[in-house]
C-alpha cells in the first residue's frame, strides 16, 4: 500500500547522523538487503495500474470495504479466495447463487451499519468512518463525487487503497468477457498474496469449461434471450434485454448466440414488445437479481410470447451471479449448455 510517513523518515534521518552504525556502508548495504529478501519472500510490495492509477499495497489489505455497483463480482470473489475475513461492509448481494452456501456467507457479512445515499450505496463520510484500507467498486462509478462517492484521490489521503474491476474503468462493461473474471481473480490474488488459490480456481474454471464446450462443438447455436427479471432500465417494457457483455461468451462457449446482438450497442437493449414479439427466441436465460421467484417470470414470458420456439419447448434457466463476472462462470456455461443441448450430457 503507497502511503508518505515524512515524519517516520526525518525521525530515522536524524537517528542516522547520531549514530556509528550509520556511517558503516557495509552494515547499512547488509540491512537493506535484508529487507529486500524479505519484501520478497513476503511477496510484496505489489503494484497494479488500475484504470490508469498506480496502486502499491505493502502488505494484505485487512479492512476491505466492498461498493454495491449491482454486482456481487467482488465479493464473490474475495469469498471463492477466503477472504471473507478481510471484509469489514460489504454491499453487495444478490439474494441467490448457483455457489451452494455462497448467498448465506453473502448475507452473513457485516454491512458496516451504513445508511445509503440516494445512489444506493455507501456515502463520502460514511465510507471515510469506515476507515478503510482497500475499497473494491465494479465501475469508476462508485468513486465519483457527482454521486456522492468518495474519490480515489480522497481515499488515497487516508490511506485507502482503490480497485476498480475489469472492464469498469470507462463505466461500460459491453466489452467484458470470462477472461476479465480471471484477471479479477489474479489481481486479488495479488493484492492478498494468494494467487496461488487464484491460479487453482482460474485452471479449474478453464477445464470445466472447455469440458463443456467439447460436447456442445458442432450443434447448431439456439438463439437466446438473456433478460433480468422484474427489472426496468429504460423507458421501453423490456429495457433489462442483455446486448453484449460477458452474458455473449458465455454462451458462445456453451452453445448459443445472443437473439438481440444487433439490438443495441451497449450493454442493454431498450426494447418495445412488438421487437421482442418478432423476434425468434429458442431458449430463455432468466437472471434474478433480489427477485424471489425468477423461474415465475420466465414462464410469465413464455405464456406472453407463444409463438417462440423456447415457448413450444419450455426451454429457459434461471440463473444469477455465475452470469456475471466473478468466479463462477463455468456454472452458468455448464447450466445454459444442458439447457440448449440437453442431449450432448
Amino acid at each position: 500500500m503507497s502511503r508518505q510517513r515524512p515524519v517516520a523518515t526525518a525521525l530515522a534521518a536524524a537517528l542516522c547522523l547520531l549514530t556509528a552504525a550509520c556511517a558503516d556502508s557495509s552494515k547499512d548495504e547488509n540491512r537493506s538487503g535484508g529487507r529486500t529478501e524479505a519484501a520478497s519472500r513476503s511477496g510484496y510490495p505489489v503494484t497494479l495500474d488500475n484504470c490508469g492509477r498506480s496502486e502499491t499495497f505493502e502488505k494484505a489489505p485487512s479492512r476491505v470495504v466492498v461498493m454495491n455497483g449491482a454486482s456481487v463480482a467482488e465479493v464473490s470473489t474475495l469469498l471463492a479466495l477466503g477472504l471473507g475475513d478481510k471484509i469489514v461492509a460489504n454491499q453487495q448481494s444478490y439474494g441467490m447463487s448457483e455457489v451452494p452456501g455462497r448467498a448465506e456467507a453473502i448475507k452473513a457479512l457485516p454491512t458496516g451499519g451504513i445508511r445509503l445515499n440516494d445512489a444506493y450505496d455507501i456515502p463520502r463520510e460514511a465510507m471515510l468512518g469506515l476507515r478503510p484500507d482497500l475499497v473494491l467498486s465494479t465501475t469508476s462509478y462508485g468513486f465519483d463525487e457527482k454521486n456522492g462517492f468518495a474519490t480515489r484521490d480522497q481515499l488515497r489521503q487516508v490511506a485507502a487503497d482503490t480497485y476498480v474491476s475489469p472492464q469498469g474503468c470507462g463505466q461500460d462493461t459491453s466489452k467484458m468477457t470470462v477472461a476479465d473474471s480471471y484477471t479479477l481473480l489474479r489481481d486479488m490474488g495479488r493484492i492478498f498474496h494468494v494467487s496461488d488459490r487464484a491460479e487453482k480456481l482460474i485452471a479449474a474454471s478453464e477445464k470445466h469449461i472447455r469440458e463443456v464446450s467439447a460436447k456442445v462443438r458442432g450443434e447448431k447455436t439456439p438463439k437466446v434471450m438473456v433478460v433480468f427479471s422484474n427489472m426496468s432500465m429504460g423507458g421501453n417494457a423490456f429495457s433489462s434485454v442483455v446486448a453484449h457483455g460477458i452474458y455473449n461468451d458465455i454462451l458462445a462457449k456453451a452453445g448459443g448466440t445472443n437473439a438481440f446482438e444487433s439490438a443495441a450497442e451497449t450493454s442493454f437493449a431498450d426494447l418495445s414488445k412488438e421487437k421482442v414479439a418478432a423476434t425468434d427466441v429458442d431458449a430463455l436465460v432468466v437472471i434474478g437479481y433480489d427477485d424471489p421467484d425468477p423461474a415465475a417470470y420466465a414462464e410469465k414470458l413464455l405464456k406472453e410470447f407463444p409463438q417462440w420456439p423456447a415457448a413450444e419447448k419450455n426451454t429457459y434457466v434461471v440463473l444469477s451471479d455465475s452470469m456475471y463476472l466473478g468466479p463462477s462462470n463455468d456454472l452458468a456455461v455448464e447450466k445454459i449448455a444442458k439447457t440448449l443441448h440437453p442431449d450432448a450430457f
